[in-house]
């Protein structure tokens, strides 16, 4: 019988990779490149980020451009003020690029602590590392503003709105009532929370001394404590000499006591200056019938209120009056002055000043 033919297939082993047509074989090299490509890109890119994120960390703590220590004023109202102010005064390097990376480098260190307001010492060549810790951390500058003592309310006033860095308006206040004293403050302060500061100082300065005052030698003719301001106001402005202190807070115990006047230059200064304290020529004659409640010339008792703001020592001078019953005194022309007990010892001095002062003159 005879047998089919066989098929070439039977019996033969056929590989099962079967070659792939051109088309596929280009397709699969085009994705190993692009997969290749994608790859170097990304460790192209890992490499900028890195070298990039080093020289921003050597531009955040290398010197900075400020050429010498400068104190600048942060002022309020954002991000951009601030940088705005670094960068006029020298402590950021001007540009758009530099501002920019401040601002990040604010904003990626933001969890040390906010930004203030406020006037900051720099110093030179400050690190945009150190500029940051210095508007976070860095303390205020401080001023100061002296009052000196004898110096009236109008005379503070003008200290005061004439001192730099401080702001706002500044209440009225009485005669008498401000702490001659240095006090400190930061920019932008209020000038009233200064004022009350200066104010309640001088408020327990006065109860202080009042408390411990010399009940006996004020008994009858001190009877408050602002009589007690009023005549430390009158020692204050007639002698700078403090040894003389009490001596002429004597004499016009003295004086009160007798019911004399008082017959003290400085409150006809103070009536005729109109509270200024202080004249452009000596006084005459007819300056002594200004007519003024402050005239000690012409009404008897203390004045109606203080002629200037004293200080401790004078409030303690009139607290604590020196022993005696000198009714008088004058300048001797050196700075000092003559005690007496009689009108005739008060015209010898008198006129022993008048020769000092004819030698001494031109």
């Amino acid at each position: 019988m005879a047998q089919e033919p066989v098929s070439e297939c039977e019996g033969t082993n056929v590989s099962s990779e079967t070659p792939a047509p051109d088309g596929e074989k280009e397709g699969g090299v085009k994705k190993r490149f692009r997969l290749l490509t994608k790859g170097r890109l990304f460790t192209l890119f890992l490499v900028a980020v890195g070298g990039t994120a080093f020289a921003g960390y050597g531009h955040y703590t290398d010197p900075g451009p400020l050429q010498s220590e400068r104190i600048v004023i942060i002022p309020k109202g954002g991000v951009d003020r601030v940088v705005a102010a670094l960068q006029d005064n020298g402590v950021v390097a001007r540009g758009a690029v530099s501002s920019l990376f401040f601002k990040i480098a604010m904003y990626v260190t933001r969890s040390q602590g906010s930004i203030h307001a406020a006037e900051l010492r720099f110093p030179e060549q400050v690190s945009m590392a150190h500029s940051l810790d210095i508007l976070r951390h860095g303390r205020p500058v401080t001023h100061s503003l002296t009052i000196p003592e004898g110096l009236t309310a109008k005379h503070i006033t003008t200290v005061l709105m004439q001192a730099p860095a401080l702001q706002g308006q500044l209440p009225a206040f009485a005669e008498g009532q401000v702490a001659p004293q240095t006090f400190f403050y930061v920019w932008g302060m209020e000038r009233q929370v200064l004022l009350q500061h200066m104010t309640s100082l001088m408020t327990k300065t006065l109860q202080d001394v009042w408390a411990g005052r010399d009940q006996v030698a004020l008994q009858g003719i001190i009877t408050s404590p602002e009589e007690l301001l009023i005549l430390a106001s009158l020692i204050e402005r007639e002698t700078s000499v403090a040894e003389e202190r009490p001596q002429i807070a004597r004499v016009f115990l003295n004086r009160l006591k007798q019911g004399m006047k008082l017959q003290t230059d400085p409150t006809v200064i103070y009536a005729l200056s109109d509270g200024e304290g202080t004249l452009p020529r000596p006084l005459t004659h007819e300056d002594l019938q200004f007519d003024s409640p402050y005239n000690s010339y012409l009404h008897s008792g203390l004045p109606p209120g203080p002629i200037c703001s004293p200080g401790r020592e004078a409030l303690e001078a009139a607290a604590h009056p020196a022993m005696g019953d000198a009714l008088y005194f004058v300048a001797t022309g050196h700075g000092g002055h003559s005690f007496a007990r009689t009108l005739a010892e008060q015209t010898d001095h008198v006129r022993a000043y008048r020769r000092v002062k004819k030698a001494l003159s031109p």
